[in-house]
């Protein structure tokens, strides 16, 4: 059996913490420097130091989809994204896509075709969908379910995400009975 090392036995030399790092961020259009530890993902620097609680932690593995958001207008997992790695980035969380009081298009479709249940993933399904509609390579539904496949929604909403989606990418309206058309 192996006998613990004389340090740890008496406990007098320590690890040091490394020093503290300073990150520019501009969030949803603002310049943000915050002071963190250098092992902070952006997801933790969104929600703790700035506020910003739309972004979710879901699963904290990038598994589930909950913590997307836009860097430099791509959509990325923030809890998989160190803070560092970003600096002088612009990250769009799912508090920056509205216009003032108007809602982005995407929301207000997330809305209007119930494209949610809990709510839990919403934002990050949102913020996923701005992203994919800005690559401009989606053509048919069947695509939209195949590069949304990263952003989980337990609840099951997907139909009504795939058509909130639609309609915007393909300017579909929906009448009074649900139904939509081109």
């Amino acid at each position: 059996m192996a006998r613990p090392s004389s340090a740890a036995r008496t406990g007098l030399e320590k690890i040091p913490t490394p020093a503290k790092v300073t990150v520019t961020l501009h969030v949803n259009g603002v310049e943000r420097k915050l002071t963190i530890a250098p092992w902070t993902t952006l997801l933790d620097a969104l929600r703790l130091y700035l506020d910003l609680t739309g972004t979710k932690k879901g699963c904290d593995h990038g598994q589930c989809g909950a913590c997307t958001v836009l860097v430099d207008g791509r959509r990325i997992n923030s809890c998989l994204t160190l803070a560092v790695m970003k600096d002088g980035a612009q990250v769009t969380t799912i508090e920056g896509l509205a216009q003032g009081n108007a809602l982005h298009p995407l929301q207000q479709a997330f809305i209007e075709h119930d494209a949610f249940q809990c709510g839990y993933c919403t934002p990050g399904q949102i913020c996923s969908a701005a992203g994919l509609i800005a690559e401009g390579r989606v053509q048919t539904a069947d695509e939209i379910r195949e590069l949304m496949s990263g952003n989980i929604c337990r609840c099951g909403a997907y139909p009504n995400i795939v058509a909130a989606i639609e309609a915007v990418m393909f300017g579909k309206a929906t009448d009074r009975s649900g139904a939509t058309g081109r």
